[in-house]
């Protein structure tokens, strides 16, 4: 099995997408996920730098819209718009968390159904404020929708549940049993984003999410997967803590980011093919 190391583009801040993509690859990454331009003339562009470049793509598709027919037609010309760039996977937030049941299930069925259409790999990320936002709304959407893959971000849970979700192995096992992708970022109980992983004070969520990501990689290993992609996403503000009255981050997401890549390979160097 290999792994896959993708970079955000969220918080990148070269003054081009040209330059972003250079220290993506410059600094060891193998892809980006981002949310792909709506013109035409954009993504015809973006293809065009992902080859110069050697990168794969990771598309993200946010559902917009307040209702589930508006979010439905919005993954409609989401996914149309990013089918033709040929992406890894498609990383889907859609529905709310407090609409009824029955109209998350109608969302998550059409991204399903449009997915397939398009020949196009869709993820669903667990994410606050969407469909997936906690443990027990997403194990009601696995049974109703058993086909559901995701992306694993067990930060928002943690934030969600206030706590390293200590008490909900099952449901976090059965995420991870059907978990394509990671998004390496760490949460604690009072946050989706702690400060900086690098120091001490963090080493109990950091081990707690480490333990969740080697179970995801054992699991791809196991069943022969070719690879598992993963992305640090440590985030800039508001989710990285700022000093009050200036407004300046607390720490470097980039930093951080390329950090968490190389700590991460070295922690999960024995599930790599020799």
């Amino acid at each position: 099995m290999k792994i896959k190391w993708l970079c955000t583009l969220w918080g990148m801040n070269r003054p081009t997408l040209e330059d972003n993509l250079r220290v993506i690859k410059d600094a060891g990454f193998e892809g980006v996920e981002m949310k792909v331009p709506d013109d035409n003339a954009g993504r015809n562009r973006l293809g065009v730098l992902l080859n110069e470049n050697g990168l794969d793509l990771v598309a993200q598709v946010r559902a917009e819209g307040s209702t589930a027919d508006a979010q439905i037609e919005s993954l409609k010309q989401g996914l149309g718009k990013v089918a033709e760039l040929n992406p890894l996977l498609v990383n889907v937030h859609c529905g709310k968390d407090f609409w009824p049941f029955s109209e998350n299930r109608r969302v998550l069925v059409s991204a399903q159904r449009f997915a397939s259409e398009r020949g196009i790999k869709v993820l669903h990320e667990t994410h606050r404020g969407r469909a997936t936002f906690c443990t027990t709304a997403t194990m009601d959407i696995i049974e109703a929708v058993p086909e559901i893959r995701f992306t694993a971000d067990f930060s928002h849970w943690c934030c969600v549940h206030n706590s390293l979700l200590q008490d909900q192995y099952e449901a976090v096992s059965r995420v991870i049993e059907r978990a394509d992708y990671i998004h390496a970022r760490v949460g604690c109980a009072t946050s989706p984003q702690i400060t900086d992983p690098r120091a001490p004070e963090w080493k109990d969520a950091v081990e707690a999410h480490i333990r969740w990501w080697e179970k995801i990689a054992e699991d791809h290993k196991k069943n022969h997967a070719e690879y598992l992609p993963i992305c640090p996403e440590f985030g800039p503000p508001p989710y990285m803590v700022t000093m009050p009255f200036t407004g300046k981050p607390i720490a470097d997401a980039w930093e951080i980011n390329c950090y968490m890549k190389d700590m991460l390979k070295e922690r999960l160097g024995h599930f790599l093919e020799s």
